[in-house]
């Protein structure tokens, strides 16, 4: 998307994303969502005197494994320190974050829009500890805070001032969401916090090399809301330029309803946090053998992997592009074809009908019970001619869900088996010829369009068994007669 011809936006998004751990980064307590308020918590959460954290070993672990999948350079001595910042939900009264020492530097996503493909430079990836939630809705009288969520592990992915508009920012965080589901790092749950995005946002004239003054919109929680709300924000800077009105740096949130961003306080610079080094955390050391042990263990990535649907299964780009971004799909349509080789046909059935069909029942991959070696049978039967397309998808393919019957014993007893008799198909085509010899007579002096009559006729007095390949075959073979 293009918003003017003389203003360019610039803009960096800082993704949140909440590590797949059991337990909290510096304690045993549990990472998991939900609980009744204040049930995930211990003395270290609630940070009684005398407690001490401990690192959680596998927060590093996944950390490293998105960092290496964003070809980030990984830092081999590392630190936390703590940001005094105000956290009223957070009981020691500041958050332990990685500042001078991100776990992961540089590196890039690279994205596809309809503008093309291009590589999202990243700046850093490091680790810190989320909040608490308060609450104001409860009570009149006073706000109540839950600490379930203070401790939890999260990386913070942080790109450059390297996106240009609201679709750049989606395919980003599409991009990015794919890629922490398909290592384990985070299940993307959006609707739940575990993945939220903040969006620093300013425009310049174009051609200028100098950013303009920022505005941070925080906490969105969808992907659709991060496009809606870039596309406001930078609107509404633009005309705040051409009104020659100052532009504030703020934080501000995005309304849903209106689809519109307000302001919720001046933004504070890095230094107001007062960063230091935390006393009671060591500094930890990553190996070389460990961050080689993690890069052995990665699996297959989307754009990995639909390069190779493309080439050993020779699915086009549209096909391969679509199976790769969900591993189950993928997955789904290699165990398929390891019983056809119709490769094309296993990709058309599964992008087709059976999408269609878990769509309309609002049902997962997982939740099909269709297996491989049956879909592989039902293409088998509708490649053969021996049950028209038609009649596989809107009959036969729905009947074969839940049971262990063929195919082809199915199509038996529902009398979808495509008549192939020739004997019998050419009395029909007699039967409906003779019965139009004025058509017939106009189909020979000229009238080629009306085979699609003869055809239509014939089927009708099959009741739909004849297999149409076939009766085109003989009703042109008989009007040339």
């Amino acid at each position: 998307m293009q918003y003017s011809d003389k203003y360019e936006a610039v803009i960096g998004l800082e993704v949140h994303a909440q590590l797949l751990t059991k337990s909290k980064l510096f304690s045993a307590d549990d990472a998991g969502f939900g609980g009744a308020p204040n049930t995930h918590v211990s003395p270290i959460t609630l940070a009684h005197p005398g407690t001490l954290p401990k690192l959680n070993k596998e927060a590093i672990e996944l950390a490293v494994r998105i960092g290496l999948a964003c070809h980030c350079e990984i830092e081999t001595t590392n630190y936390f320190a703590r940001k005094h910042y105000f956290y009223p939900d957070l009981p020691k009264g500041y958050q332990l974050s990685q500042h001078t020492t991100p776990v992961c530097k540089g590196g890039y996503v690279t994205i596809k829009t309809a503008a093309g493909e291009r590589k999202i430079q990243l700046n850093r990836i490091h680790m810190e500890e989320d909040a608490g939630k308060s609450m104001h809705d409860q009570y009149e009288e006073y706000s109540v805070v839950d600490c379930n969520r203070a401790g939890v592990p999260l990386v913070e992915i942080v790109t450059e001032p390297d996106l240009h508009n609201g679709d750049e920012a989606a395919a980003y965080l599409t991009e990015l969401r794919k890629m922490v589901r398909t290592l384990g790092v985070c299940d993307g749950n959006m609707e739940e916090g575990s993945m939220r995005c903040d969006a620093n946002i300013s425009v310049r004239l174009k051609g200028e090399t100098k950013l303009g003054t920022k505005v941070e919109v925080k906490n969105l929680n969808s992907i659709r809301f991060l496009k809606k709300a870039i596309d406001f924000e930078v609107m509404r800077l633009i005309e705040l330029h051409e009104k020659g009105e100052p532009v504030v740096q703020q934080t501000r949130s995005f309304n849903a309803e209106d689809e519109t961003t307000f302001a919720i306080r001046t933004k504070e610079d890095a230094n107001d946090y007062r960063y230091f080094a935390d006393p009671d955390l060591p500094p930890f050391i990553i190996t070389e053998d460990f961050i080689e042990k993690v890069r052995a263990s990665l699996p297959e990535m989307p754009a990995q992997r639909k390069e190779r649907l493309k080439t050993q299964y020779q699915l086009p780009e549209y096909d391969a592009a679509l199976l790769a971004e969900d591993k189950a799909w993928s997955d789904y349509f290699e165990a398929t074809a390891k019983h056809t080789s119709s490769f094309k046909q296993i990709a058309n059935w599964l992008l087709g009908p059976v999408k269609s069909y878990l769509n309309d029942r609002e049902f997962e991959l997982e939740q099909f019970s269709l297996k491989h070696e049956q879909l592989a049978e039902l293409i088998a039967i509708v490649e053969e001619g021996k049950v028209s397309h038609t009649m596989a998808v809107q009959k036969l393919f729905p009947a074969m869900i839940g049971t262990d019957q063929s195919s082809m014993q199915l199509a038996q007893n529902l009398n979808l088996l495509q008549e192939r008799n020739e004997d019998a198909l050419t009395q029909l085509i007699d039967d409906v010829l003779g019965s139009m010899p004025e058509k017939v007579t106009e189909y020979k002096k000229g009238k080629k369009g009306l085979i699609g009559l003869f055809v239509g006729e014939v089927m009708k007095k099959s009741k739909g068994k004849a297999d149409p390949k076939l009766l085109n075959q003989l009703v042109t073979e008989k009007l040339s007669q």
